[in-house]
């Protein structure tokens, strides 16, 4: 399993970016998925997951409310939305795969994911 993050950048504060994770194997279906990100000098923390029917998902609290995940099980792609971007949120974004039997239950935590790609660095600057 091969996982491929993209849409990274430098984007002013109060931008948007979105995010893709594209799954290799054309199973993305088989996972929940997840967004993790770390911050200079800081450890990786969890930002959003979402279940493999898509239909439930999670947030950290800072990004509630401005972030959005979803997927596309037909292109093997997870999605961040970020909007409304703040400083604080630079950092570089992981997505994670957790191969799981059930439909509706989505992972907040590190330990629980199978699958890691290789980060895409987002930037907001003031």
């Amino acid at each position: 399993v091969q996982l491929q993050a993209s849409g990274g950048g430098l984007v002013q504060a109060g931008g948007s970016l979105r995010l893709s994770c594209e799954e290799s194997g054309r199973s993305v279906r088989t996972y929940a998925m997840g967004w993790f990100r770390q911050a200079p000098g800081k450890e990786r923390e969890f930002v959003a997951a979402i279940s493999r029917s898509g239909g439930m998902f999670d947030y950290v609290a800072s990004v509630k409310g401005r972030f959005t995940i979803s997927r596309d099980n037909a292109k093997n792609t997870v999605y961040l939305q970020m909007n409304s971007l703040k400083p604080e949120d630079t950092a570089v974004y992981y997505c994670a795969a957790k191969r799981t039997g059930y439909s509706y239950t989505y992972y907040s935590a590190e330990y629980e994911y199978d699958y890691w790609g290789q980060g895409t660095l987002v930037t907001v600057s003031s």
